[in-house]
């Protein structure tokens, strides 16, 4: 099984290297990181019966874009003052509990701390994330079902 910080440095090195994706299954774990052009990575893991390790490395094309200078996305300007409630953990960001499901809250929606914002996988478990102050949101940054990092802002919230 490899570590949170093992995992997170293969996330950074297939965004790094521009890589179409990398695979690894050790000791049963299976962790495969496919790159996306001008997006982050997505991470998928299982635990197939086999117990052998296999890694490929593919370079990514050579059209691709040119990766963003920073990583992290700073919050727009117009949020100045706003209280940014970041990603806890890496993982795919859900703005609703089902694909058919309203979404847990919208631009303008009133929340209280403690509230349902989103739910974050990361390993294929569901993570809900909740508000930490009282106030109503002004911004959600990332798009449904959009890969996040740690620390990446997830919604802007003007404060009561």
């Amino acid at each position: 099984m490899l570590t949170f910080e093992q995992i997170k440095e293969l996330i950074e090195l297939v965004a790094q290297r521009r890589l179409q994706g990398l695979e690894i299954e050790r000791s049963g774990f299976r962790l495969k990181v496919e790159g996306q052009p001008q997006a982050q990575p997505a991470v998928q893991a299982s635990a197939p019966a086999e117990s052998s390790f296999a890694a490929s490395l593919a370079p990514a094309a050579a059209a691709a874009a040119p990766a963003p200078a920073s990583a992290e996305a700073a919050p727009p300007a117009a949020d100045a003052g706003a209280h940014i409630v970041t990603s806890p953990i890496v993982g795919t960001f859900y703005r609703a509990p089902s694909p058919d499901a309203d979404p847990f809250v919208e631009v303008g929606s009133r929340v209280k701390k403690g509230q349902v914002l989103c739910i974050i996988e990361a390993m294929k478990l569901m993570n809900e994330i909740e508000s930490d102050a009282d106030g109503v949101i002004a911004q959600i940054y990332p798009q449904n079902a959009q890969a996040v990092e740690y620390g990446e802002p997830l919604f802007a919230i003007r404060l009561d």
